[in-house]
């Protein structure tokens, strides 16, 4: 009896924390081993657990990423250096990664940061224009830019052209890494450039995740090269 106690004390104590854990980590099968068995080496519950723990954490570690860059550009008021091409196309890249997520229904876990991503991304988007007196050029582009990404998220689309825009994310990446390593090499700085977002991407591309689809997976290890050769212009100045 005084055991039976002790666990419906202990299981009385974890209730306000179920809802929470069952949610972002772990199936009710791993929550009954580890607190009513307290089986807590249980090694697939303990899987699962990193797994969705990473990816959490990745998730609240991208709200971070281009924060610096959009600091930068804020306090220097100047975009000079960076390319609205190479925005645009690693801004395609990312709504790929969003979308092919979405219709696919993968977990929050595994694609979240594309989420504010790219928020941040359309911020700098917009900051470029804004700072090279083209305000109004950079509203356009907001609003565009939502409209297509409600329909693309709408069932409207077609699954097929959700894939393919998917697939595009790879050359979209080569494309936009290597038209702002050009504008480096070509300026002979860096610009307004941050490095410390270039570097959390850089290292952020080098995760794992297991929820990852493989045509995801490809993009992240192409997006990785890319992001190291901007990396580059930091490392080897010109």
């Amino acid at each position: 009896m005084a055991e039976e106690a002790v666990v419906v004390e202990g299981l009385s104590f974890m209730d306000p924390f179920k809802g929470l854990l069952l949610t972002y980590f772990m199936p009710e099968s791993c929550y009954d081993e580890f607190f009513l068995k307290f089986n807590f080496l249980d090694v697939p519950c303990l899987k699962i657990v990193l797994s969705k723990g990473l990816g959490i954490g990745i998730i609240l570690g991208s709200v971070m990423v281009k924060l610096p860059q959009i600091l930068k550009l804020l306090g220097a008021k100047s975009a000079e250096g960076l390319s609205f091409k190479s925005v645009l196309l690693e801004l395609l890249a990312i709504t790929g990664t969003m979308a092919y997520s979405v219709a696919n229904n993968f977990p929050f876990s595994s694609w979240g940061e594309a989420l504010f991503l790219m928020l941040q991304t359309v911020t700098i988007g917009f900051l470029i224009q804004h700072y090279g007196k083209r305000t109004s050029t950079g509203l356009l582009f907001m609003v565009i830019y939502f409209i297509l990404l409600v329909l693309l998220l709408s069932p409207v689309t077609p699954m097929s052209v959700v894939t393919s825009l998917q697939a595009f994310n790879m050359p979209a990446i080569i494309i936009g890494r290597l038209i702002q390593a050009s504008t480096n090499y070509a300026n002979g700085h860096t610009g307004q450039l941050s490095a410390v977002s270039v570097f959390l991407l850089f290292a952020g591309r080098l995760k794992y995740n297991a929820h990852l689809h493989s045509l995801m997976a490809l993009t992240y290890v192409i997006s990785s090269t890319c992001n190291g050769i901007i990396t580059l212009s930091y490392l080897n100045p010109v």
